[in-house]
């Protein structure tokens, strides 16, 4: 038998668990959709002497047959910048996600200049028209880096 307290808490417990439960099922990603991280891409960066790690990743959706999204976007900086606030510089890296369609012989790229500070950067993002098919790539940046290679698989 509950006692008015056990009762009471599991009335609690329930209402506060229930919308919680109700907002994970609506920001789940739709059936189909993936998403592919590449390796991280270290690399120095210009107008200073800076560092970071460039991640890079692909979204995938069969409501997008044969196009992909890839994103970019840089970590924290490390180093000195000039200026005023050389210790929270601000640098740039010019950053390529080379991809082929293995299936279909497709190629491209996405280039972006990354500019990154003490908080990383924004993201950057655009769709590629790859084609369906497994798609290699391969992520570099203009300076001094260590390049990535990866694949994914996009939708028909």
């Amino acid at each position: 038998m509950r006692t008015p307290k056990t009762a009471c808490r599991a009335l609690l417990l329930g209402s506060l668990t229930a919308p919680l439960v109700a907002a994970l099922i609506a920001a789940s990603p739709p059936a189909g959709a993936q998403t592919f991280e590449f390796p991280l891409v270290p690399s120095l960066l210009r107008d200073g002497l800076c560092g970071t790690n460039i991640h890079t990743w692909a979204n995938t959706d069969p409501r997008w047959p044969g196009r992909a999204i890839i994103n970019m976007q840089a970590q924290p900086v490390i180093g000195i910048g000039p200026g005023d606030y050389s210790f929270a510089p601000q640098c740039e890296a010019l950053t390529t996600v080379a991809w082929r369609n293995l299936d279909t012989g497709a190629q491209g790229q996405y280039v972006e200049n990354i500019v990154a500070g003490f908080y990383g950067s924004i993201q950057y993002s655009l769709f590629q028209d790859t084609g369906p098919g497994r798609i290699d790539v391969t992520v570099f940046t203009d300076n001094a880096n260590v390049p990535a290679h990866s694949s994914f698989v996009v939708p028909q």
